[in-house]
């Protein structure tokens, strides 16, 4: 493992590593004092962990008492451009689980697993698959339920597979699920759920523009943690 620090974040309380290993590529948050929970967060599919929704949402939650990694997927670490390729999501899911092995460590609360877009599903799958050994809950921001203008085409097989609580954060502009799709989407968790939908944002959740970081965070606070039993 190699280490050094990064730039900082917007306070001055949290420090900034980063970790290369051969299976995991992440900015580490770590808040000052000891950490309440460990958050690990994959990216969306056109970008990577630095893009602006990630590092907002890192520095909100950290400044909050949380250790958050942003990680790069396998398929971004291959290559620096491009969208992922379906038939190499099973090793960006294994991406997501060596990840969250090696920051189970950071803390000794729970462990919350998820992601933008592409890496929240791809999070979510794993979860389906491993269930609360993978992870003790998910955060889930602009969850593409379908590709937009094709509602038919839902990404919902796996949900009811899912048995941890699960937040989900969501633009009410956002072109891969309404409101109301969205709502009745995850309704098909057995677990606790909770929606928070951001209102007059799209798929990107625009956090130089709306609360988005702040409203995620109080949701980890009173939801997450609450259902993790923490």
């Amino acid at each position: 493992m190699t280490a050094v620090s990064a730039d900082s974040p917007n306070s001055p309380e949290v420090a900034v590593s980063i970790v290369e290993t051969d299976d995991v590529a992440a900015a580490v948050h770590h808040p000052a004092g000891t950490p309440r929970a460990t958050i690990v967060l994959a990216h969306g599919a056109g970008g990577n962990r630095d893009t602006v929704i990630m590092r907002a949402l890192a520095d909100e939650l950290s400044a909050r008492g949380y250790v958050v990694a942003r990680i790069d997927l396998p398929y971004r670490r291959r290559r620096p451009k491009g969208p992922p390729s379906p038939s190499t999501s099973p090793a960006d899911r294994d991406g997501i689980r060596a990840a969250c092995a090696f920051f189970r460590v950071e803390s000794d609360g729970p462990l919350f697993v998820g992601g933008h877009s592409y890496g929240g599903r791809q999070a979510s799958t794993a979860v389906a698959e491993d269930g609360s050994a993978l992870a003790d809950g998910l955060l889930l921001t602009s969850y593409p339920l379908h590709p937009p203008g094709k509602p038919d085409r839902l990404r919902t097989e796996h949900l009811p597979s899912i048995t941890v609580p699960t937040l989900v954060v969501h633009g009410s502009t956002d072109p891969f699920g309404t409101s109301a799709e969205m709502a009745e989407a995850i309704a098909l968790i057995p677990a606790p759920t909770r929606i928070v939908d951001v209102e007059k944002v799209g798929h990107d959740l625009n956090p130089k523009r709306k609360p988005t970081p702040a409203l995620t965070a109080d949701a980890v606070d009173e939801f997450l943690m609450r259902e993790s039993g923490a």
